[in-house]
């Protein structure tokens, strides 16, 4: 099936879009079945390989960025859509309530620390997004305040894109109140999941509706063509994991990255290796002898 995720699900740059209108049970026409798991395993094998020459270029980096409401996925996201990226070039960071120190600078010096450098790929598991969400659905800033931040928000991803040539992703998981309802049943349920239960996750779900007009003043402010948004159906975790790897694959891909050549004379090196495999010969002999 020939889907093209990323123009199905992108929030256009520009566009003010309704959430009521994006179906969370969506999977845009695919099954749960052999030939999606063949193609999210040939997609998760493709993000390996890619990882790999984006790594060995060295010359622009990625990321990622997930958000959503409480148990939409972030973590199931990485988990699974990543599993096959090597460690040494991918780095994850959570963004949580701010420390005192963290409060006493402006709201982005926490976050720029861990932007991707060249060659990797960096997830943020929320991320500077939260400064225009949580604070502005719970009144902890003035609206002058956090309604400025869009700017600087946009700001600081153009000058991601074209100071240090990193491609940034942006990913809304899109799930229903009664699919968060029955996440939250299944984390009562099974005790592996317990150490996920808190308190404030009831009580979020009251600024269900608040979240929502923040989230698509998010996509109508900040989806950039350097920097789009893409509202990702998440009641299926399969569908989630599918329209994701597909959409940074593919991106991926269209960087355009080449294999670097050697950095050294290859002959010389040739050379050398076969003086040191003459001489592990000898040195064989000797000690057979």
């Amino acid at each position: 099936m020939a889907t093209k995720f990323a123009k199905e699900l992108i929030a256009s740059p520009g566009k003010k879009i309704r959430l009521d209108k994006w179906d969370p049970v969506d999977t845009l026409g695919w099954e749960k079945n052999h030939k999606m798991k063949a193609s999210l395993a040939q997609t998760i094998e493709k993000l390996d390989n890619l990882q790999y020459l984006l790594y060995a270029e060295h010359s622009r980096a990625l990321l990622i960025v997930l958000q959503g409401l409480d148990a939409a996925g972030k973590d199931g996201t990485i988990r699974h859509v990543m599993s096959g990226v090597n460690p040494r070039g991918c780095r994850v960071s959570s963004f949580k309530k701010p420390t005192s120190e963290e409060l006493a600078h402006d709201f982005l010096w926490r976050v720029h620390p861990h932007a991707p450098g060249k060659g990797t790929i960096a997830i943020f598991n929320r991320s500077h997004y939260e400064d225009v969400l949580v604070v502005r659905v719970h009144k902890l800033a003035p609206k002058e305040v956090w309604s400025a931040r869009y700017q600087f928000i946009n700001d600081f991803e153009k000058l991601l894109r074209r100071g240090n040539n990193t491609r940034i992703l942006k990913f809304f998981l899109h799930i229903s109140r009664e699919e968060q309802l029955e996440r939250f049943k299944q984390r009562l349920d099974d005790p592996a999941r317990n150490w996920k239960i808190s308190r404030s996750d009831y009580q979020e779900r009251e600024y269900w509706d608040a979240y929502t007009e923040a989230y698509e003043e998010v996509f109508a402010r900040t989806s950039k063509q350097h920097a789009p948004w893409y509202v990702i159906p998440s009641n299926h975790k399969w569908f989630r994991n599918l329209a994701v790897s597909q959409i940074v694959a593919a991106t991926m891909e269209d960087l355009g990255m080449h294999m670097p050549g050697p950095q050294v004379d290859l002959n010389e090196i040739r050379k050398e290796y076969h003086e040191a495999a003459d001489q592990e010969r000898r040195h064989q002999s000797k000690t057979k002898a």
